[in-house]
């Protein structure tokens, strides 16, 4: 009895999604107002609590002079405030904030625009696999430069590979 073994040889490849995305000017721009946005929001934040310390300490200074409605007035203006900050940075900088809701906004279309030259890479050379050597999630211990089809996807994009944005 004779059986038989037929081997399927795959082939790998990985990709720098960081070192792409260097290359793209919309990456480098979606970035730059990611930043601007976040600084804007950041100083609010920043204006915020300064505000919230020097009603606290203008209430310190000013407390022995209050009757106990007055103080406790006071006291809630404060509270109230440090609560609407708070609210607002959670709303801003919180998991489902406005900053991520403009990050993925303006970075999603890139990340999709990448995918797709990723595949086309790996149709028109027949991968069976291509791995992102930037990611967390996937380590690896040792890659030949011989794999890494990151200029080529530069080039599917339109770009000239080498040339990093600073």
């Amino acid at each position: 009895m004779f059986t038989g073994f037929v081997s399927f040889a795959q082939k790998f490849a990985y990709v720098d999604t960081e070192y792409i995305l260097k290359h793209l000017p919309e990456y480098k721009s979606s970035l730059n107002q990611l930043n601007v946005l976040s600084e804007q929001w950041q100083q609010q934040v920043d204006k915020n609590f300064t505000d919230i310390d020097k009603m606290y300490k203008a209430y310190q200074a000013d407390q022995v002079l209050l009757t106990a409605d007055m103080r406790k007035r006071r006291e809630n203006e404060i509270i109230e405030k440090e609560k609407d900050a708070k609210d607002f940075q959670r709303r801003i900088f919180g998991p489902d904030g406005e900053l991520f809701q403009n990050r993925s906004k303006l970075l999603s279309p890139i990340q999709d625009k990448v995918t797709k030259a990723i595949g086309e890479v790996a149709k028109a050379k027949f991968y069976d696999f291509i791995f992102d050597k930037s990611s967390e999630a996937t380590m690896m211990i040792y890659a030949s430069s011989n794999y890494d089809v990151s200029n080529e996807v530069i080039t599917r994009l339109g770009y000239k590979p080498g040339a990093i944005l600073k």
